[in-house]
């Protein structure tokens, strides 16, 4: 039995199979299922939120240490 590839064809707005899909910048995927290729947005979204969310993690990483040098007394220079 033959693996079936869904994709979404952005133009027509509609799921379409491996062998029925148009030009490569029209079409998202592969997806295993119809249904993963109709839910794209869902997943795309879903899939932003947690890269932004680890995004703003690494960039927030280290705000709650205090910079290195900060507890010195000043000294005669």
């Amino acid at each position: 039995m033959e693996k079936i590839e869904w994709y979404w064809d952005l133009e027509r707005k509609v799921a379409v199979t491996g062998d029925e899909r148009g030009p490569g910048d029209h079409m998202l995927g592969p997806y295993p299922t119809k249904g993963d290729a109709e839910n794209w947005k869902a997943t795309s979204e879903t899939r932003n939120e947690t890269w932004d969310d680890a995004d703003e993690e690494w960039n927030s990483w280290g705000d709650d240490d205090e910079p290195a040098g900060d507890d010195q007394p000043e000294g005669d220079d």
